[in-house]
């Protein structure tokens, strides 16, 4: 079960949503493909806390949520990752490290302005037309989307188009035309390259195992 909370107003800056989530019966959870990174302070009943660090996520993952956990997770606004941890989000694409690792950053308010910017226009244009608007190149926009958010304006874009087929229960044919797809065949071959399973396949259910959920991600 997962409960959305309000973000403390000294929070705001940095942190775009907070969500409790408690494990109940085991089951599969889906991690879905996320340009976000998160923190995450996992809790078990009689062993302890941790707090670390879950960078973007270019493919989904599926885990077992197995009972008594609990985790609090916070969004880190687009492109203040830097700003807030000190290193460089492409460093933590696909990977899950403990925040003590950290050395703490520094704010550029131009970059990450700029940043916000470049990925709203994203949702309604190519990155040819994001970089001219900007007056930017195309190679600095990728250089930018690379620093703030870990993944490039592309892939920025394919993500943030898959997330909005998962929040739909349509006939794909509809889904595939409304989310800006060629057809449902183009759908169905990103669908299955970052959720890892064909569109109907995941609707039935029949995903792939599941993995215990710990702190150690890959790469970490």
């Amino acid at each position: 079960m997962e409960e959305r909370v309000e973000v403390p107003a000294d929070l705001r800056a940095w942190i775009s949503g907070i969500s409790v989530a408690t494990a109940g019966d085991e089951r599969t959870v889906l991690a879905e493909p996320d340009h976000a990174t998160t923190l995450v302070l996992r809790v078990v009943p009689d062993h302890g806390s941790e707090l670390v660090v879950e960078g973007p996520r270019t493919r989904a993952r599926y885990h077992r949520s197995d009972p008594g956990p609990w985790c609090v997770r916070a969004r880190i606004h687009t492109g203040r990752v830097r700003s807030l941890l000190g290193r460089p989000a492409h460093e933590l694409v696909d990977r899950v490290v403990p925040l003590g690792e950290f050395p703490g950053g520094h704010e550029d308010p131009r970059r990450d302005e700029l940043l916000r910017e470049a990925t709203a226009l994203l949702a309604g244009g190519s990155v040819a037309a994001v970089a001219r608007e900007l007056h930017v190149s195309e190679r600095h926009l990728r250089t930018l989307f690379l620093d703030g958010v870990g993944v490039s304006p592309k892939h920025f874009a394919r993500i943030d188009r898959l997330r909005a087929v998962l929040a739909q229960d349509r006939p794909w044919a509809e889904v595939a035309a409304g989310t800006g797809f060629y057809d449902q065949a183009h759908l169905t071959g990103e669908f299955r390259r970052l959720m890892g399973v064909s569109p109907a396949a995941f609707r039935r259910g029949d995903l792939p195992a599941a993995l215990p959920c710990h702190a150690k991600g890959p790469g970490a």
